[in-house]
């Protein structure tokens, strides 16, 4: 378990829920609209106007995107009300993680927020990633990126004691992963297949009640840092390998110091030291409830993380219009 951070003060625990709390709001209102970009917009200002409240020297390491692709919490962007005189923090932030889901009212979208020390969370490139993930209890090492499926699903059924056939995997339902979804269930693996939001997917490997044993497949390489900060609070273990489809992925990881583009990427090599992790529920799902109104109060549910003590707070909001 990691030292707790001197600059991860206990107040921020609760302030980082007010964050994720104001974002789900925000998108809440346009919940099942189907206008994608409306409903980000509306999270991303909410969740950076909040942030701007907090006495903080904030940066944001993992964001909406380059300066040049994004107007608000762009990576780089400097956030807080303390510049040059308050704590020095890293920000890793997905205000509405599951854009897709929230337009169409889908389960499982999020506000998500990570934060460490400075230094402490990867400046992932938004590329993708292939991740594999588990969740607390198993043998150090079980799993590893050069291993096929196969082998990292008996790996798993080993140290859990039963056959693979009895193992469920988490992967995102896309055209890409044909091949990996061919090969889980050729093992008489369970595939719970989602549409989308795999913080909530890597999670879920954590909580026994999802029945989900394993996180298998490519998605943001920005998302897989925000679930590996979750998993340092929750135990669990993570790898990942960035992955580019061309010349300018792989010039855009070197403008973020990323060096060795083949590098395998353990849990604490994408969250290092002690980090909070938080989110509030957009639309209900396997972690959280979704944002609701009844007449003059909303009512959210957030979950909030900390990796030096292996907190976990569950925090239900009423919030008066």
């Amino acid at each position: 378990m990691p030292t707790a951070s001197k600059v991860l003060d206990r107040v921020l625990v609760l302030e980082m829920v007010r964050v994720t709390e104001a974002a789900a709001i925000g998108a809440s209102t346009l919940i099942g609209r189907g206008d994608e970009k409306a409903a980000d917009a509306a999270a991303v200002e909410a969740m950076r106007e909040a942030l701007n409240g907090l006495e903080i020297d904030g940066t944001v390491v993992i964001g909406e995107g380059e300066r040049d692709e994004a107007p608000m919490l762009y990576i780089g962007e400097k956030v807080g009300s303390a510049q040059g005189t308050g704590p020095k923090i890293d920000i890793a932030l997905d205000p509405l993680e599951g854009t897709t889901i929230c337009a169409k009212a889908g389960p499982n979208s999020l506000a998500v927020l990570a934060i460490g020390e400075e230094g402490c969370l990867l400046n992932a490139p938004d590329v993708y990633m292939d991740k594999l993930a588990v969740g607390p209890g198993l043998p150090e090492g079980i799993i590893d990126l050069d291993k096929t499926p196969t082998e990292n699903v008996h790996a798993i059924a080993a140290a859990k004691g039963v056959a693979p056939n009895e193992i469920i995997a988490c992967v995102l339902d896309r055209p890409r992963h044909e091949k990996l979804i061919a090969e889980l269930r050729a093992i008489g693996c369970g595939v719970v297949l989602i549409g989308d939001g795999d913080v909530a997917g890597v999670i879920a490997t954590t909580n026994p009640d999802t029945t989900i044993d394993v996180y298998m497949g490519s998605g943001g390489a920005p998302e897989g840092v925000l679930a590996c900060a979750a998993l340092r609070c929750v135990g669990g273990q993570f790898k990942g390998r960035l992955l580019f489809r061309n010349e300018d992925e792989r010039a855009r990881a070197r403008k973020w110091g990323i060096t060795d583009l083949d590098k395998q990427y353990d849990l604490k090599e994408l969250a290092k030291g002690d980090c909070i992790f938080a989110a509030t529920g957009v639309t209900d799902g396997s972690l959280l409830d979704g944002v609701k109104r009844r007449g003059k109060v909303m009512t959210t549910e957030s979950v909030v993380m900390r990796a030096s003590s292996g907190t976990v707070r569950w925090v239900k909001g009423e919030h008066r219009l």
